[in-house]
């Protein structure tokens, strides 16, 4: 291909008028429409001087003007960095300049904030707000809606993705043409994703679950998508009908059962409810089944490799695991100490090699010495182990295993039992110092809606008899809800900060 993943996500429709994004507001965009907005973006980039290569970094509202700002990368050859909307302008600041984006989209309403910013990194700032308006789209508006496609090979860099940062700097994740669009084309034809679906998406557009999955499964297989600005439950509720997928994080499922409109009836033609990103309980998948008769499909993926696993769309998909690796994805269980293979059944660091591994971390080559094998293998920093029929779980992240008196506690293990006790939403369970054994365990809980209080004392009695005694929790807490980032993972590092003198 000229350019494998412009052509294949987008060039492959060009003159279609079948509809590609149902609006919020009604209103309707078609293939054809979306390819000219984005060519027009495009043209207008290269005007301003951007070269192949360049990085074009962007902090804008969901929009479908957003969502053609990376089509326009794509065609123009340029690296796509999509940024959290949430963050502040001095950490915006450490992206541009890391990055060296020459480029950077901004809503007006931040446009005072990040100016000085990008001039001190000799970007150009321009303004594209949610409702298609800025100064981007307004120059752009003078290009013409064609624009010839940048010829650009497998391994050329598409996207860059930063991590969260929650153990030091953000690091860029380099992510290839291939790796993209290997990514896609294996969930595609896992998922069955075809052209006659219409899928519900309410996720952000800075991710990779709701970019690199959502969006690129469903340009590949010619699908619709009903594109909304966020997670609004009665927008949810309305649009359902019209879709045959959905995928979101745990928060959406739960939020959907809390719902007495929320019915079998009213799920009963979808085909497909897909959930990552952050673990989705037992509890929940149990419930769903019970009000809808579907089973939520679990995946498992991360920012450096987008989708690893996933349980099958024909078989059994198992609550509290993640599937089978995707094919052409390795995925191996090692010790964390001498990088050896561990046998099924044992648990240790998850370690990845595919065509969807990224290309390694932007101007970090230590860093991705560290985290890239030689071999291709990429550790993950995530525990898991397999079972006997192959089934990936994940135990929790390397950095929130505890250590305690030299004991190795698994806070997953924990976690399940705190989850199952009366009363009890959900649990973290987290390390924290602790005087004599350098940490200790403390649990962390949320009473089930209805609940006025959790009885810590039988909760406490009950783990005596599962746990030995060096995992059971010294104290038990209880806070209104866990802390939370955008795509609904528990934030442990937030919980370590607040409960770090609990032992001492």
């Amino acid at each position: 291909m000229a350019n494998p993943l412009y052509d294949a996500l987008f060039g492959q429709h060009a003159g279609s008028d079948a509809v590609f994004l149902q609006l919020s507001g009604g209103g309707m965009l078609s293939y054809r429409q979306f390819l000219g907005m984005a060519a027009q973006y495009a043209g207008y980039l290269v005007e301003a001087g951007l070269q192949p290569g360049d990085r074009v970094a962007v902090q804008i509202a969901k929009s479908p003007q957003a969502l053609a700002v990376y089509a326009a990368c794509a065609q123009a050859g340029l690296i796509f960095l999509p940024l959290n909307t949430a963050y502040t302008a001095t950490e915006v600041a450490y992206f541009i300049e890391n990055s060296g984006a020459r480029i950077v989209l901004c809503d007006a309403s931040k446009e005072a904030d990040l100016a000085p910013i990008a001039q001190g990194c000799a970007a150009q700032l321009q303004t594209l707000n949610a409702d298609g308006t800025g100064s981007f789209a307004q120059n752009a508006a003078a290009f013409p809606d064609q624009f010839e496609t940048v010829p650009r090979d497998i391994d050329d860099l598409a996207a860059f993705l930063y991590t969260s940062g929650t153990t030091g700097r953000s690091k860029g994740a380099m992510l290839s043409h291939g790796n993209l669009l290997s990514n896609a084309e294996s969930l595609q034809r896992e998922w069955r994703f075809t052209a006659s679906d219409v899928l519900l998406h309410a996720l952000p557009i800075f991710h990779t679950h709701g970019l690199f999955v959502a969006t690129n499964i469903t340009l590949l297989s010619g699908g619709q998508m009903i594109f909304l600005p966020k997670f609004d439950l009665d927008q949810i509720i309305a649009d359902l009908p019209r879709a045959t997928t959905m995928m979101g994080v745990p928060t959406f499922y739960t939020r959907l059962l809390g719902d007495a409109r929320f019915t079998r009836d009213l799920a009963a033609h979808m085909r497909l409810f897909v959930s990552g990103s952050a673990p989705l309980l037992a509890e929940t998948h149990i419930q769903f089944e019970d009000r809808t008769g579907h089973r939520i499909l679990e995946r498992y993926g991360m920012t450096e490799t987008n989708m690893n696993t996933s349980n099958p769309y024909d078989g059994e998909r198992r609550a509290g695991t993640v599937g089978l690796p995707l094919p052409g994805v390795e995925v191996r269980i090692t010790d964390a100490k001498t990088g050896a293979e561990l046998p099924r059944g044992e648990i240790g660091d998850i370690e990845v090699r595919g065509p969807n591994v990224f290309q390694g971390y932007w101007q970090m080559p230590e860093k991705t010495a560290e985290e890239l094998r030689e071999d291709g293998f990429f550790i993950t920093g995530d525990l898991g182990q397999f079972d006997a029929d192959g089934y990936l779980s994940i135990v929790g992240r390397n950095k929130d295993l505890i250590i305690s008196g030299g004991y190795n506690i698994y806070p997953k293990e924990i976690e399940l039992l705190l989850d199952a006790q009366d009363g009890v939403l959900e649990s973290a369970v987290i390390g924290v110092p602790h005087p004599d054994f350098g940490e200790g365990v403390v649990g962390v809980l949320v009473a089930a809606p209805g609940r006025e209080r959790i009885d810590l004392d039988a909760v406490q009695a009950s783990l005596q008899g599962a746990l030995a005694r060096y995992k059971q929790p010294q104290k038990l807490v209880i806070l209104p809800e866990l802390p939370r980032n955008t795509m609904g993972k528990v934030q442990k590092k937030a919980l370590r900060e607040q409960f770090a003198d609990a032992l001492t």
